[in-house]
């Protein structure tokens, strides 16, 4: 049974969001698998996506890229700051190949509950279903 009721890949690269979404599809952790190509879209697909709290298309979680075109992961965080809470509040994990330092602290003041680097692998699933949803390790 999927721990997870929908999780959003925002990721400007195809590939890795298809690549996300069969691992993550392989190891059923979700029951639905959403993306977005940059912030403005995963913003949108919020808006209509969350209209209550327990709505299905809402994104329990989400893998959020930093480096897209049109608003990057840090532009998205800061809109997403301005908008009215849902609850249970949305997990968000940066997923990136950025471990620069900079990024790395500017991460640390955004509503962010992890900083992952890519690849996403199943180990780090695993790791952000014990952190935040409960899951026992498997």
């Amino acid at each position: 049974m999927p721990a997870i009721r929908c999780t959003l890949l925002v990721d400007d690269d195809p590939t890795t969001n298809y690549l996300n979404r069969r691992l993550l599809q392989r190891l059923n952790v979700t029951a639905q698998v959403r993306e977005a190509g940059n912030g403005q879209e995963a913003l949108d697909l919020l808006a209509t996506s969350c209209t209550a709290p327990d709505a299905p298309a809402c994104p329990a979680l989400i893998f959020l890229d930093i480096n897209m075109p049109v608003m990057d992961g840090f532009a998205f965080l800061e809109m997403y700051q301005r908008r009215p809470l849902v609850q249970p509040p949305i997990v968000i994990v940066m997923l990136t190949t950025s471990l620069h330092p900079a990024d790395v602290q500017r991460v640390n003041r955004l509503p962010v509950a992890g900083f992952l680097t890519k690849p996403l692998t199943a180990e780090k699933i695993q790791q952000v279903l014990q952190q935040h949803f409960g899951h026992p390790a498997g």
